[in-house]
């Protein structure tokens, strides 16, 4: 059956000192991350409607795959929703200040949607990214640290994406994500974009990103300029999504990327091209709805390394 998710409205140890860089059924139920396995490529998809909203109940004649432009027959198809290992990178920097209440709803409001075999861990940055809760599957812990967050210093946000992607390394569960809570107005990290996102590439790790740019309404400096961009690049690399949001809508926003993200399709392919030469490989998703379904749009990590022997 396809079904549309709607919401209803509701309320280890610090980074290394580092000097900054220059300007046919497989009879197999595949998991939801992505891996290349001995000559099985899986995809995690999600699938959203003009509203934003994510769409299940959907089948595998309604998804076409391409490897490097070739189209794939896919060989394995499922839906699940799986236990997650949850990063929240939040951001406590200086002009967060009047939008940090909202902030910590929306935190409150992702784990509402967790399941108790989630893991999750906080990462708060200004001048500086810093491990406030390691790994737990206490949520309850987290949203205990966040209220007594206060805003103050500069941006590090990709030294607080590096710092999150180092815990991620503890959890065992094969679906990961981060999601980031931040104006995106980065002006202090030692690490540059290129760096985080080659790092991300190489992980089965998604991030979703809360943008929240209200307060861009005069004398904006080109960091908070540049911001909406950052977040959306580095999200959409990994099959994840920005969500760009005023204050007030945060706390729905939440809501949706945690029901987004125990809602993805995994798609399975056996490539034409079996060479193992640890090359780049990109992947497009294509989606052909059912007949009286809109237009819809599919979400996935754009490429993948092919093993190397």
């Amino acid at each position: 059956m396809l079904a549309v998710v709607a919401l209803q409205g509701q309320g280890q140890g610090p980074l290394s000192p580092r000097t900054k860089s220059p300007a046919k059924d497989t009879g197999k139920v595949p998991t939801a991350d992505l891996r290349v396995e001995t000559n099985l490529v899986l995809i995690p998809v999600s699938v959203s409607d003009p509203l934003n909203r994510p769409v299940t109940g959907l089948d595998r004649e309604n998804f076409r795959i391409f490897d490097d432009r070739s189209e794939q027959k896919i060989t394995a198809f499922s839906m699940e929703d799986q236990p997650v290992a949850v990063g929240l990178v939040f951001d406590t920097s200086g002009s967060m200040g009047d939008k940090l209440h909202q902030s910590r709803m929306a935190a409150r409001a992702f784990f509402r949607t967790s399941n108790p075999e989630d893991e999750f861990f906080l990462v708060q940055f200004d001048s500086s990214p810093r491990l406030v809760v390691p790994l737990t599957s206490s949520a309850g812990s987290i949203e205990n640290e966040l209220v007594f967050t206060k805003s103050k210093g500069s941006t590090a946000l990709l030294d607080g994406l590096m710092l999150a992607l180092h815990e991620m390394r503890k959890s065992k569960k094969t679906k990961k994500a981060l999601l980031v809570i931040s104006d995106g107005g980065e002006n202090n990290s030692r690490y540059t974009e290129s760096e985080v996102k080659n790092i991300l590439t190489e992980t089965d790790c998604l991030v979703y990103s809360i943008g929240v740019f209200e307060s861009y309404l005069g004398g904006r400096t080109s960091e908070e300029v540049g911001g909406p961009s950052l977040l959306a690049k580095i999200s959409e690399s990994t099959g994840g999504r920005m969500f760009p949001a005023s204050a007030a809508e945060l706390p729905d926003i939440a809501m949706k990327i945690g029901i987004d993200l125990r809602n993805r399709y995994v798609l399975g392919y056996e490539p034409e091209n079996q060479a193992r030469d640890g090359k780049y490989h990109h992947v497009q998703v294509v989606v052909v709805p059912p007949r009286g379904l809109p237009k819809l749009q599919a979400h996935w990590r754009t490429g993948y390394y092919a093993p190397l022997e």
